[in-house]
């Protein structure tokens, strides 16, 4: 990634009504703007700037809400360039989150469609799938809606045109190079490839999302006895265990 310090040049600062700044670091997806997104965060989370309430990570940006008694757009943009210039690349090892995912035809009722349209068979895009290389980039939508990157590009697809009513709640979708694990039933234009009982959203919890921006996600695949068996057992911690296994990325990649 380019050198933060430099970022303090390149990125834009854009007033969003009269208590909040976007920083925005680039207009497309790619691991260079998370990671920008990311140092920001982690240097904000650091080192608060003056009158900031809440910060706000997305893909390519970061939305920074401020009270505007303590502080304003210009003042919090010094802040802000300050930071960059000082702030370190180096971000800490992700955390590795395992997702358990189904890929029954009575889940993955699209697994056909996106068959056919990237010229593979099912079990093709299955493996395509699991293959990914996943990251956390934002949370949005719905409550517990992490947005994931690293989709493989073979089984890329665009939404469908229309949204398609009452998705339940633990399907995994896709769409571009982004999927997601689904947390309520609602409407959905992306494909539905499979079904995860892996909780993700604990809304009891004092964490209640089992992701956080930066996590890396490893997909497992499991078949329908097990599914059906872990949907119908009691509800596990969603720090640990089968359905939700924790590591660092650097044991994730010593044991492979």
């Amino acid at each position: 990634m380019t050198d933060p310090g430099a970022l303090a040049t390149t990125v834009r600062f854009i007033p969003v009504g009269d208590r909040a700044l976007l920083v925005e670091f680039a207009t497309e997806i790619s691991d260079a703007a998370s990671r920008a997104v990311l140092t920001l965060d982690k240097a904000l989370a650091a080192a608060p700037a003056s009158g900031v309430v809440e910060v706000v990570p997305a893909m390519t940006n970061v939305l920074v809400l401020f009270d505007p008694v303590v502080t304003d757009h210009t003042a919090l943009r010094v802040a802000i360039e300050q930071l960059l210039e000082a702030a370190s690349e180096e971000l800490p090892d992700p955390q590795v989150r395992r997702v358990q995912v189904c890929y029954d035809e009575h889940f993955g009722h699209d697994l056909p469609a996106v068959a056919a349209a990237c010229d593979m068979s099912v079990e093709a895009v299955i493996d395509a799938h699991l293959a990914g290389d996943y990251r956390v980039l934002m949370y949005g939508f719905a409550p517990g809606y992490a947005y994931l990157g690293g989709v493989a590009p073979a089984i890329q697809l665009p939404r469908k045109p229309a949204a398609i009513r009452g998705i339940p709640a633990g399907r995994v979708i896709i769409a571009g190079p982004q999927c997601i694990v689904t947390t309520f039933e609602m409407p959905a234009g992306w494909w539905v490839i499979g079904s995860s009982p892996t909780p993700v959203l604990d809304p009891a919890a004092d964490h209640p999302f089992l992701f956080d921006v930066g996590d890396r996600v490893v997909f497992e695949r499991i078949d329908l006895a097990i599914h059906d068996d872990l949907t119908t057992a009691p509800p596990k911690p969603a720090t640990s265990g089968s359905g939700a296994d924790v590591t660092r990325a650097d044991d994730e990649a010593g044991s492979q």
